[in-house]
């Protein structure tokens, strides 16, 4: 979908008809379990909440990643989805806040995200080069303990969620998360053999901790956000921070990204 600005402000002259709203969420049920279901489902939510891309994922207990929709990409998928699944997911708030506990809710990308996290080379590679500006998901239980998180974005030059828009999507959650959850419930069992190793963040030159310290830079963590995470004082972070760049002969939070992730 193509940004047109509007009225987005969440006043209730922006609402869909209770009609318009029963017959697309009518026609999304009537199509789980097809090929047809993403769309409808989209469709639906496009009257609460216009998005300009709908893709998903899914994890696995020990690890993995996998595809769980990706059809209708609007930006490049070399980016949004195969990075993605070689490893980067790591670095992903989503990832983090899906498997916290897998319960089938709504997740906003700013309430997940670390306070620096615009800061960091993921977010760049993922995000500003792709034009995301906002993203909200809905996380699905699925078979054999995975979950799975569907996400609706928005690219620029369309502005972020609102307020308003944000509130009606929590609120047609937990129908989202059904509907998601019937449709694709499933999908572990199809994905194909030879799925990619389980991505962790390690160096043989660092030690648990400054390997965890590493993976909180890298997931756009700063030091006062590290030192509360870690519960120590910012200075000792400091400390962490310049032996771990010492041990690997970098300078830059750029250098420690393409270390793990040329």
């Amino acid at each position: 979908m193509d940004w047109v600005p509007g009225p987005l402000a969440g006043s209730p002259v922006d609402f869909p008809s209770f009609h318009a709203w029963n017959a697309s969420l009518g026609a999304a049920a009537t199509a789980i379990g097809t090929r047809d279901f993403p769309d409808a489902l989209r469709a639906a939510l496009d009257l609460l909440a216009p998005s300009q891309m709908m893709n998903g994922f899914f994890y696995s207990p020990e690890g993995r990643a996998f595809d769980l929709y990706s059809e209708r990409l609007v930006a490049d998928r070399a980016l949004i989805v195969d990075r993605y699944l070689t490893g980067a997911f790591v670095l992903d708030p989503f990832h983090d806040a899906v498997r916290a506990d897998g319960q089938p809710r709504m997740i906003a990308m700013r309430d997940c995200a670390p306070d620096s996290f615009t800061q960091t080379e993921y977010y760049r590679l993922h995000y500003a080069a792709t034009g995301i500006v906002d993203e909200i998901g809905f996380v699905l239980p699925l078979d054999g303990g995975h979950v799975g998180v569907l996400s609706l974005s928005r690219l620029g030059p369309a502005p972020p969620f609102t307020a308003g828009e944000r509130d009606r999507l929590h609120s047609v959650a937990p129908i989202v998360c059904a509907f998601g959850q019937r449709h694709w419930f499933l999908a572990p069992g199809r994905v194909c053999d030879g799925a990619g190793p389980v991505a962790r963040i390690e160096h043989e030159r660092l030690t648990r901790r400054e390997t965890e310290i590493v993976t909180l830079i890298l997931k756009g963590h700063s030091t006062p956000s590290l030192a509360a995470v870690l519960g120590c004082a910012p200075n000792t972070v400091k400390v962490h921070r310049r032996r771990i760049y010492a041990k690997l002969a970098i300078s830059s939070q750029a250098e420690l990204f393409r270390l793990f992730w040329a």
